[in-house]
């Protein structure tokens, strides 16, 4: 079912890493996640919506601080169901456009219906960079070696799927049985672009309210505004039932399909 959430919202999560820019005494959202959980937790099974976003700071070769999401979610399904959702929407995409198999994506020939690959990030931080990733890793060592040495191989031949990230950097996503240091979130790769991002989301309030205090309280220490709690999301999460969710830049996704260098090329208004 499609749905229609608010562009304008009181409380958003509060993760370090992303900034709602502020509009008076409310925020532009960031991303529907927010109300389209309040929405599963009412009773709704299978939802998705094709939305406007908003981050500050956010602005180059691969990013713009207002673009298009597609955002869904589904109940009774985990990271690796939203895989299987992801990749027939993009072999849905390539037959609609008429492209070839293989396909030239960013200086790459990539077989975009094939098999996709599926690495762990320990391993693709083992193989492309030469690091042993700890339970918890350095965020910016982590970060500066994902962007620079581990992204750029993954999905060249082929989409690649990067999964189960360090926890600590999942405040959203459900930990993993074999090792709670590791949550259940993927990421979509094209031809080194990263499309989509999703997790089999926390179900547990209990945990849920100590990873985003966690992440406030970060926020805080990178001097950043803390966020107004978010009291309706958390009231939510009481009903909410065992579900995942991705989401997917359109902008990006029409890089790779149209084998486009910058995200300016694929918007009338950058």
């Amino acid at each position: 079912m499609e749905v229609e959430t608010p562009c304008l919202v009181d409380e958003p999560i509060p993760e370090r890493f992303i900034d709602a820019p502020p509009v008076g005494d409310r925020y532009l959202a960031p991303s529907p996640e927010v109300h389209m959980k309040q929405l599963l937790a009412a009773g709704f099974d299978r939802i998705f919506q094709v939305s406007k976003c908003f981050r500050l700071g956010e602005r180059g070769a691969r990013h713009l601080p207002e673009f298009t999401m597609l955002e869904w979610y589904r109940t009774g399904a985990d990271y690796r169901d939203l895989a299987a959702d992801a990749h027939g929407l993009l072999k849905a995409a390539a037959d609609a456009l008429g492209l070839p198999e293989p396909a030239s994506c960013r200086g790459n020939t990539v077989m975009l219906r094939g098999m996709p690959e599926f690495i762990a990030v320990d391993d693709a931080f083992r193989t492309h960079a030469g690091i042993e990733l700890a339970d918890e890793p350095d965020a910016f060592v982590f970060d500066a070696a994902l962007v620079e040495r581990v992204e750029p191989r993954l999905g060249l031949r082929r989409p690649a799927f990067l999964h189960d990230y360090p926890s600590c950097f999942c405040p959203m996503a459900k930990r993993t049985q074999e090792r709670p240091a590791r949550a259940e979130r993927l990421e979509l790769y094209i031809a080194g672009l990263e499309i989509a991002n999703g997790c089999t989301e926390i179900a547990d309030p209990a945990l849920q309210e100590r990873t985003l205090h966690a992440e406030q309280d970060a926020r805080i220490r990178q001097g950043k505004d803390p966020y107004p709690w978010p009291a309706a999301f958390m009231n939510a999460l009481r009903s909410l039932p065992p579900c995942a969710g991705m989401a997917l830049g359109i902008d990006r996704l029409l890089m790779a399909l149209t084998d486009t260098a910058s995200i300016d090329g694929v918007v009338a208004f950058a």
